[in-house]
């Protein structure tokens, strides 16, 4: 079988099935395999798991969109800087893990694991792990490199325990500005209308 390391750009499919055979041959010792392809397929393999993906990708979450330069390459799961998990998510990764105000989940980041991995001694963040560790809903669209974060369920839990709404202020018939938390401590009704 003879294995010629031609790449495409935006074929991560055709990409992905050749280092798959690559590896597989490799870890064979295939006989049929020559010592150069070997060696060429060493040296592609090692540059992609080494070499960060330069290319733009769109995050979005809670109503903003964040622009991250720099990505590991990875066909499936969204990994970035660790500086780039605070700016997507406002989680903060610590030496307890990934942690956002008072909620830390635990990260190993002395060790590669499938949220957080060393390429050519930088850290890097699986951001979509994290999102299926927390059950939060996450969508990818491939062709435009743009991800969508839903809400957090541990954010909501907090606000479902406390049973406390949150703050919101609108202008009365007259136009005076009213807050919910002018009210705080009385009951209050809420009406709302829709003309659609």
């Amino acid at each position: 079988m003879a294995l010629t390391p031609t790449l495409s750009q935006g074929k991560s499919e055709k990409r992905e099935r050749f280092f798959t055979n690559v590896f597989r041959l490799q870890r064979k010792g295939e006989p049929h395999m020559s010592m150069t392809s070997r060696l060429i397929a060493s040296i592609i393999l090692m540059a992609m798991i080494a070499q960060p993906a330069v290319a733009d990708v769109t995050v979005l979450f809670d109503d903003t969109v964040v622009q991250v330069d720099q990505t590991l390459a990875d066909p499936n799961d969204l990994w970035v800087l660790p500086a780039d998990l605070t700016r997507i998510n406002r989680f903060e990764l610590k030496p307890e893990g990934a942690c956002l105000d008072t909620f830390c989940m635990p990260v190993r980041q002395d060790v590669d694991s499938a949220m957080f991995v060393t390429r050519a001694g930088q850290g890097w963040f699986n951001v979509t792990e994290l999102a299926r560790q927390l059950q939060q809903a996450y969508s990818v669209d491939h062709d435009r490199a743009v991800w969508s974060f839903g809400q957090i369920p541990q954010t909501r839990q907090s606000f479902l325990l406390s049973a406390i709404a949150p703050d919101f202020t609108l202008a009365d018939r007259q136009g005076n500005p009213v807050s919910l938390s002018d009210f705080r401590g009385k009951k209050v009704l809420l009406v709302t209308w829709a003309s659609w």
